[in-house]
């Protein structure tokens, strides 16, 4: 079981590895953690992106964030301004648990982005309004994440071209890429904290 006051010890001495690269853009998406029942078991809010023309990550399975701007003073104001303008969550009240290490796409035809995921707490299951960037907004227990048969390795079709990707299939949903890439070292973290 994963219960917050784990995830708090996982983090606190945790310093996070980032990443610089030249010719990289700067992104940061917002992990939102809330707990179940007293503490105990957690969920984490999700989104399924809105299938939109020209988008890479379009219809996918993600974490509410995006690209930094120049009016953000830095990645953590990214992240929760992205969520603001996504799922119209307004983070400041929110627990900060820390940052997680820096990655950026793996597939060459991705935009050169690097993704600074931040690990928030919530008190309540908060609600949430969609933008047009987002199909819907769900919480998802990562309980669900542990039954038997969603953790596989999953067949896509990626620009034409079938490829096979470590995955957590839910049936309708299937987390996969970069939301994998976070979700499953955090886990991992987590558990071993």
């Amino acid at each position: 079981m994963i219960a917050l006051d784990r995830v708090r010890r996982a983090l606190a001495a945790r310093r996070p590895q980032e990443v610089h690269e030249p010719g990289t853009l700067p992104a940061a998406v917002s992990l939102i953690l809330h707990p179940l029942n007293r503490g105990s078991e957690l969920e984490a809010l999700f989104i399924k992106r809105a299938a939109r023309q020209g988008d890479p990550w379009s219809g996918q399975i993600a974490f509410p964030g995006g690209r930094h701007e120049p009016g953000d003073a830095d990645l953590l104001a990214t992240a929760m301004r992205e969520t603001r303008e996504e799922v119209g969550l307004d983070l400041h009240t929110a627990e900060l648990l820390g940052a997680l290490d820096d990655l950026h796409p793996r597939t060459p035809t991705l935009p050169p982005v690097v993704v600074r995921p931040f690990v928030f707490a919530v008190p309540d299951r908060l609600p949430t309004s969609a933008s047009d960037e987002v199909e819907r907004a769900f919480w998802l227990a990562f309980e669900s994440l542990e039954r038997p048969g969603v953790r596989r390795e999953v067949k896509l079709l990626v620009r034409g071209v079938e490829r096979v990707f470590p995955a957590y299939d839910l049936g309708e949903d299937v987390i996969w890429g970069m939301t994998e890439r976070i979700l499953t070292p955090f886990l991992d973290m987590v558990r071993n904290a």
